[in-house]
């Protein structure tokens, strides 16, 4: 049995993978034999992912809030505390808050060999953010 004490301090995610103000508090990070991250993502309202994918897949589990999320040529789905969303490995998304709520899950996914856990691609636009239905 391992305990890890909290010593990390909430982290901003960076401006290259999000839209608008995002923090991260890690739960779990890969290390030797394990390839598990756990990560509670906090965004305000408005913010968002850019479209990412992930090696081997990613399930979110929304804790707080109310949320979108959208996978590439689906519609923006509204998501809420206790929702499960798995996003299939390599499959293109998207995910965040509504414009008026915040919302925080729990991202969990595994890590490639190399230790990569996302391929980050283009800012989601207002307009593709726009075309969430009404919360």
């Amino acid at each position: 049995m391992q305990i890890t004490r909290n010593e990390l301090e909430t982290a901003r995610g960076p401006s290259d993978w999000f839209t608008g103000p995002v923090y991260f508090d890690t739960v779990a990070a890969p290390s030797a034999g394990s390839r598990l991250s756990a990560v509670y993502v906090h965004f305000t309202p408005r913010a968002r992912t850019a479209w990412h994918s992930h090696p081997h897949g990613q399930t979110i589990h929304v804790t707080e809030g109310v949320g979108l999320c959208r996978r590439r040529g689906g519609p923006v789905e509204v998501i809420r505390p206790g929702d499960r969303v798995f996003f299939e490995p390599g499959e293109d998304h998207w995910h965040g808050a509504t414009p008026d709520r915040f919302m925080t899950h729990l991202a969990m996914l595994e890590v490639d060999d190399e230790g990569n856990s996302a391929v980050w691609g283009d800012h989601v636009t207002d307009e593709e953010y726009g075309q969430a239905p009404a919360a």
